[in-house]
């Protein structure tokens, strides 16, 4: 685990601040070991809200796509939620947990997947951006919906996408990941460009809308006694 970027208890305007200071350290990049392990990481929510629940589980890649993806590891971690639903904030309500669970897995991935968004975000630190940096690895986002940017509709097919873009900058992509349903949001978190992004996310698709890496974390995190 890399040196603390910073205190968890500040008031919104003060995370505000420091998204902006921030952003500029996020690389983008590709900056990636050889991938050997991919971490799915799902971040929810329980008793109305005043737990925070982060699951990981870390697939071991093999010479295939997804038919060699194996869960080699899992952890699940609760606490106390530090700050309430405050969109554009939730990396400050989402990460603390994500960095326990991190703690407990005796394998170290070489790339993680977030659900929720990289770099597609007002100030350029969403979720995947926030804990690359904290965890100094290579992160992508993959959301169900977009936080801000504008978008043509992709293809109908698996596969087919078409940029997010905010003002001049193109912050993501919109990806049909399966024929006949709604796209999800692939952007960048950090150290990973977006073309190798959407290569991974491609990838790792199974038989669902979801990578199969946040697809398994999202699973995991919801079984009972988990």
């Amino acid at each position: 685990m890399s040196p603390p970027l910073h205190d968890w208890g500040l008031a919104p305007p003060e995370a505000i601040a420091l998204q902006t200071r921030l952003a500029p350290r996020v690389e983008r990049e590709d900056r990636l070991a050889p991938v050997r392990h991919i971490a799915g990481v799902d971040i929810g929510f329980e008793q109305d809200g005043e737990i925070t629940r982060a699951a990981v589980v870390v697939l071991a890649l093999g010479e295939k796509a997804v038919p060699g993806l194996e869960v080699v590891e899992e952890a699940v971690h609760r606490e106390p939620t530090r700050m309430p639903y405050i969109p554009g904030l939730l990396s400050f309500r989402e990460v603390p947990a994500a960095l326990a669970a991190f703690e407990k897995l005796a394998v170290r991935p070489e790339l993680v997947m977030v659900d929720g968004q990289g770099i597609a975000h007002p100030r350029r630190l969403g979720v995947a951006s926030h804990l690359g940096l904290w965890l100094d690895l290579p992160t992508i986002g993959v959301a169900k919906s977009r936080l801000c940017g504008c978008h043509a509709e992709p293809g109908p097919e698996r596969g087919d996408w078409t940029p997010l873009v905010d003002g001049d900058e193109t912050i993501g992509a919109v990806l049909r990941s399966r024929s006949g349903v709604k796209p999800v949001f692939v952007s960048p978190g950090h150290r990973i460009t977006l073309v190798t992004a959407l290569d991974w996310v491609v990838r790792c698709l199974g038989r669902t809308k979801l990578p199969e890496p946040t697809r398994l974390a999202d699973r995991l995190a919801s079984r009972r006694g988990k």
